[in-house]
């Protein structure tokens, strides 16, 4: 297995690692939130890292361009259920966001299905970073009030589902030949 592959594989096995941390709180005498927070943008950067050094290194293999994108979707759908279920985010929101990821790997599966590659598009990637930085804005714990911290994380949630929603749009009118073939 080559490098890239096993920095996606190191995205994967963080999830857990985070979400214990985030959940359970395993460790008492160390703030949980900051060590969340590492956990998760470490994660982040290995989506990045594990690209760039796969094409750098002409190491693009079939299971990078598989597990790539859905260990950045295991990634960032773990922390906002995780969210959910404790209250820190909007069921809404997460069923949104949720839902286009599974839209959309089914437009890929029937794309692939007729041999067409669905190359990610400027604001797919765009959304991603925008779903990381909500979640890293979660996990920062500001010195906000109550009412600042709700009014940002609103904006924040907002301009994140609508990038995400456009993205799936702009997806689905790109790929809508595939719907004319089914």
């Amino acid at each position: 297995m080559n490098l890239p592959n096993k920095i996606t594989l190191l995205r994967v096995v963080l999830i857990p690692a985070f979400l214990v941390v985030y959940l359970a709180k395993p460790f008492a005498d160390v703030p949980n939130e900051w060590l969340a927070l590492f956990l998760f943008s470490t994660a982040a950067i290995t989506d990045t890292l594990d690209g760039y050094l796969a094409r750098k290194m002409g190491l693009v293999t079939n299971f990078g361009k598989l597990m790539d994108p859905l260990a950045d979707k295991l990634l960032v759908c773990a922390a906002l259920i995780a969210f959910t279920a404790t209250g820190t985010f909007p069921a809404w929101a997460t069923i949104a966001l949720i839902s286009r990821e599974f839209y959309l790997s089914g437009l890929r599966q029937l794309a692939l299905e007729q041999k067409i590659v669905v190359a990610a598009s400027f604001s797919a990637k765009l959304k991603t970073i925008m779903q990381c930085v909500l979640v890293i804005y979660i996990l920062l714990p500001f010195p906000f009030t109550i009412l600042q911290n709700w009014i940002l994380t609103l904006a924040l949630t907002i301009l994140t589902v609508g990038l995400s929603l456009y993205s799936a749009v702009e997806y689905t009118y790109k790929s809508r030949s595939l719907f004319e073939k089914i």
